[in-house]
């Protein structure tokens, strides 16, 4: 992993894209008896559409492999009426089952669904050649244009360029969501797809929104967006509109809120932390899906401390 990121200003005006800007990985609030929290999601996607960001549903941060099938289908069938005319929802079709991906969105497209995003599966360990093959018969098999997303750290695996460039180049490829963390691969990627018109480019790394955005990507999908939406979509069009300073500062301001639920924990243990931080802005419950936790009463107590001063600074709902 290469930590050799500047700060010097590269950023290039890549052209007009259809999916592009502030995608937020929306967290999947729980109810107490294991299902989905129905009212919390709308709250949820209700305040990111009100900041001007777009939902993604059903991904890393929304716990999906935790939720059975049935339950996103049940959910999908209530939100989807209520928000797909008002933005891009981007919908998480990821499964280790191949029929189970194509299934859900069959059926997220007829529900006005515009875009899926797939990950790899993640039980057995695949070559370049499997992978490619494995994105084209699912982009082959759905009414949905597929956002590729590599993020090694759940799938223990990572999608090699060479391999999204070659499945850059499928008409129902349309971009990806890169959460790898290298710099190297950051640079050369961004290089790669900045000036393609048919394919965007999104940074899962949101600690470097700011450079990514400057070197050519064109969006940025952060888990504390869902904290603090409106940051994100300031830092975004700071760099756009070339306000360098400015974006620098929203940068290192939702670093260190990220470091609040971030810091010394896990993956899941991030995550639930993060609920901890929305419940105290009134977002949601602080229930996980199994096989994660909650957080401690404890624990809970000191997020929360930390949490009250940036929720009245930022004035948040």
């Amino acid at each position: 992993m290469s930590s050799d990121i500047s700060n010097s200003r590269q950023f290039e005006n890549s052209p007009e894209k259809r999916f592009r800007g502030v995608v937020v990985p929306m967290v999947s609030p729980a109810s107490a008896n294991g299902s989905l929290d129905d009212v919390a999601t709308i709250r949820l996607m209700e305040n990111l559409l009100e900041s001007e960001v777009e939902p993604f549903l059903f991904g890393t941060t929304g716990e999906a492999s935790s939720i059975s099938f049935d339950e996103k289908l049940r959910l999908a069938r209530v939100i989807c009426p209520k928000f797909v005319d008002h933005a891009t929802l981007y919908f998480g079709i990821s499964s280790n089952s191949f029929s189970e991906s194509i299934n859900l969105a069959q059926h997220a497209a007829d529900l006005g669904v515009k875009v899926a995003v797939a990950n790899l599966p993640s039980y057995y360990a695949l070559t370049g050649d499997q992978m490619l093959r494995y994105f084209e018969m699912l982009a082959e098999s759905i009414p949905l244009p597929v956002i590729l997303y590599n993020i090694p750290s759940t799938t223990r695996m990572s999608i090699p360029l060479v391999v999204v460039e070659k499945l850059s180049r499928h008409p129902n490829i349309v971009g990806l969501k890169d959460s790898e963390r290298d710099g190297d691969r950051l640079r050369e990627s961004t290089n790669i797809f900045k000036n393609r018109e048919d394919f965007s480019h999104f940074i899962g790394w949101a600690a470097q929104s700011v450079n990514a955005l400057r070197w050519g990507s064109d969006g940025i999908v952060p888990s504390s967006g869902n904290i603090v939406p409106r940051l994100y979509r300031d830092l975004y069009y700071a760099v756009l509109e070339g306000h360098d300073e400015v974006a620098q500062a929203l940068q290192e301001k939702t670093d260190k809120i990220s470091l609040i639920y971030q810091k010394d924990r896990n993956l899941g243990g991030s995550l639930a932390a993060l609920k901890v931080l929305l419940n105290e802005a009134g977002l949601c419950d602080v229930h996980m899906f199994p096989p994660l936790t909650a957080i401690g009463e404890s624990e809970q107590a000191e997020l929360r401390r930390q949490a009250a001063c940036f929720i009245k600074k930022e004035n948040l709902p």
